[in-house]
């Protein structure tokens, strides 16, 4: 809740006018408390993980012939019982784990400092938070990965979102419980080391998500913007992770490629992509057609 009475009280209190963006926060939240614009989160997230995902749905059931050339496994078909299943499941999550979590981990926002107050931080403010979040949780999550891929990780925990050998854009955040509360940590360390203002901390959460989807989506698509960012994984990279399934130590990496090329994670990837490079300068030579599919490599799995 905002500490001004009036649009003019804020503006003082600042030393300048405000903004077009910042008189709307301030009819927007003065009259709101801090924990219910916390928890616009849940509404947030809820709506991502319905909505988001329906682009990849429509674009598999009904233009599929449109796009099977950015198909990463096109050879695989999904049902709609197939989506709403998974869409079932991580709505029973969302109910049962993430909704409540959000309800009462605002404890830990107000300790970090995330504020809700005026001015309204600036567009490059903003940039370079969410860059750190990026890099922060990326990292963390890199290592986290790594270890639910252990044998005791994987068996009991990391094994239920394996279940999707081909990644859709439900099964993003289809995980075991115990990894949904497992990884809100990276998602939350950024934030804690670099507090910021509730409105990056609700973008924040948001990219990281859409982000997640993408990368489940099981489409390479060639115009997403993602493409522009420099070591940026994306779908074909993640797919990959998954291809492999639980003999996986490849491509543990969350957003980026930096700590797979580092530590030496990616080499099965790397190898995938030269023989898949080979087979298709072969079958180009023989003016054969190809798919361009993992599966098109004739199963090659390498770690």
């Amino acid at each position: 809740m905002l500490p001004y009475a009036s649009i003019h009280d804020a503006a003082t209190s600042i030393g300048r006018p405000l903004t077009a963006a910042e008189t709307f926060w301030f009819n927007y939240s003065a009259t709101k408390s801090d924990y219910f614009l916390y928890c616009h989160n849940i509404l947030f997230l809820f709506l991502i993980f319905t909505l988001v995902p329906l682009f990849y749905v429509f674009i598999d059931l009904f233009f599929s012939k449109h796009f099977i050339a950015y198909k990463i496994q096109p050879k695989v078909k999904s049902s709609v019982s197939d989506y709403l299943n998974c869409y079932r499941d991580v709505m029973r999550s969302f109910l049962l784990i993430v909704g409540p979590l959000q309800l009462v981990s605002y404890p830990s926002i107000q300790m970090i400092g995330i504020r809700t107050s005026l001015p309204l931080p600036s567009l490059m403010e903003i940039a370079s938070q969410l860059f750190v979040y990026f890099l922060v949780e990326d990292f963390t999550n890199y290592w986290i990965h790594r270890f639910l891929h252990g044998k005791w990780g994987y068996e009991k925990i990391h094994k239920v979102h394996h279940e999707y050998t081909t990644p859709i854009g439900y099964a993003a955040p289809y995980a075991h419980w115990a990894e949904v509360l497992i990884l809100g940590i990276p998602s939350f360390l950024g934030p804690a080391m670099v507090p910021g203002h509730m409105i990056t901390f609700w973008l924040w959460i948001a990219l990281r998500q859409i982000e997640a989807i993408e990368t489940h989506s099981g489409y390479d698509l060639p115009w997403t913007l993602t493409k522009f960012i420099p070591f940026y994984g994306g779908a074909d990279y993640h797919d990959y992770h998954h291809y492999v399934g639980g003999q996986s130590q490849s491509n543990f990496a969350s957003v980026f490629t930096y700590c797979d090329y580092i530590y030496g994670t990616d080499k099965g990837y790397r190898y995938q992509k030269k023989v898949l490079r080979q087979l298709r300068d072969g079958l180009k030579s023989e003016g054969k057609p190809n798919d361009g599919s993992h599966a098109s490599a004739q199963g090659i799995k390498s770690d």
